[in-house]
């Protein structure tokens, strides 16, 4: 079995005005995404995201052209089964055969950002055809599956103090959700804001529904130290990305301020950021998403730092079908993950562009059962909303 075609689209789906919500990012008004076609000599067809903007929106014109040009003639006639290797070539460059033989890795200057995105689409891709050519869902081939049915919890959270409330209780009335995200940070200016959004929050859905936040990485080190102080008493499951994912002290700094647990990694690219942030105590729960991290054989990795430092894990997954099911994948075969995200805002990446009803019930996602990664892409739709660039 050899790799026949290669194609990638920039899907731009159109979010209706009703269901549109404005944060840090601004008013969302579409959802984008990279999706890649990897197609076997005998008809096998694989599914791969990959992202290069955070939030649900941004330009994709650059990661589809190197992946249709620069990606696309590498992976021609190759064994689509050699996913390991074709991650380690990618990454590497033009020095992956001396890398291979030295025994340690050799990258391109350019190795993280829009490289390993474009890396990440194919390996999501790979493992889609390599459990479709066996028979076996994806999980299967990772290790097994811990569990049926994952914890998910209810992402979202935009609602102004008065409204907050409202909103997070019809997240429970929706899937059954005993978890709860909202947002934090620039959206709302300073952090006592945010505070009084979250302990308008807190009152509302009472004490024991789990409720975590997310900065999108906007405060300062002294306004998230001040965000925690503000809300220690809430029982925060979760505080998201404080600071920049840049500043990995800083983020350490935060955590050793206060009890509240540190939830960070969407920003983050390979098993390498991971381990950083690992050594220098930044984070308590490891939060990669496949799309962007390097793919489902990066996230593994990353699941297993998480493992050896007792640490947690729950990817970013406010994705795409491929990323989304490439992380439900993951976290049924990872020791360190405990629940999955699950997107409350407006996701036609997700429930339109599958055949397959992707919904939560009593708060639960299902792992899915069929050979790959679970869903069948309606290429129909994909050629509908596929950008012409």
């Amino acid at each position: 079995m050899r790799i026949k075609s290669v194609q990638a689209w920039w899907v731009r789906i159109p979010i209706e005005v009703a269901k549109q919500h404005r944060s840090d990012f601004g008013q969302v008004t579409t959802f984008d995404a990279a999706i890649l076609r990897i197609e076997t000599d005998d008809g096998l067809v694989g599914w791969g995201e990959g992202k290069n903007a955070a939030g649900s929106a941004g330009s994709y014109g650059a990661l589809v052209h190197m992946l249709n040009h620069e990606i696309a003639p590498q992976l021609i006639g190759r064994d689509p089964a050699d996913i390991g290797i074709i991650w380690e070539m990618l990454y590497n460059g033009v020095r992956h055969i001396t890398a291979a033989h030295a025994g340690h890795a050799m990258p391109q200057l350019a190795r993280r950002g829009m490289s390993v995105a474009a890396i990440s689409a194919v390996d999501i891709a790979l493992w889609d055809i390599l459990g479709k050519s066996l028979g076996q869902p994806v999980w299967r081939l990772l290790g097994g599956r811990k569990v049926e049915r994952m914890q998910a919890y209810a992402s979202g959270g935009w609602a102004s103090a008065d409204a907050i409330g409202e909103q997070l209780k019809s997240y429970i009335a929706k899937g059954g959700f005993k978890a709860l995200k909202m947002r934090v940070g620039a959206m709302d200016g300073p952090p006592h804001i945010s505070a009084a959004r979250v302990r308008a929050a807190r009152e509302a859905i009472g004490p024991d529904v789990d409720l975590m936040v997310d900065a999108h990485g906007t405060y300062t080190v002294a306004e998230a130290k001040r965000f925690i102080q503000l809300t220690a008493d809430l029982d925060l499951a979760w505080f998201e990305e404080p600071v920049i994912a840049d500043d990995k002290p800083g983020m350490a700094e935060v955590r050793a301020s206060g009890s509240t647990p540190i939830a960070t990694g969407e920003s983050e690219a390979t098993r390498y950021a991971f381990r950083d942030l690992a050594v220098l105590k930044s984070a308590d729960i490891f939060q990669p998403d496949p799309a962007f991290c390097g793919g489902i054989s990066e996230a593994m990795k990353i699941g297993t730092i998480a493992s050896a430092f007792n640490l947690r894990f729950a990817p970013h997954l406010w994705a795409g079908a491929p990323c989304f099911f490439a992380g439900l994948h993951v976290c049924a075969a990872s020791p360190s993950s405990f629940t999955v995200e699950y997107s409350l805002g407006a996701n036609p990446m997700i429930h339109d562009l599958v055949e397959e009803t992707v919904e939560a019930k009593d708060g639960m996602i299902a792992i899915p059962e069929k050979p790959g990664l679970g869903f069948t892409l309606s290429e129909r739709f994909l050629e509908a909303h596929a950008q012409r660039i």
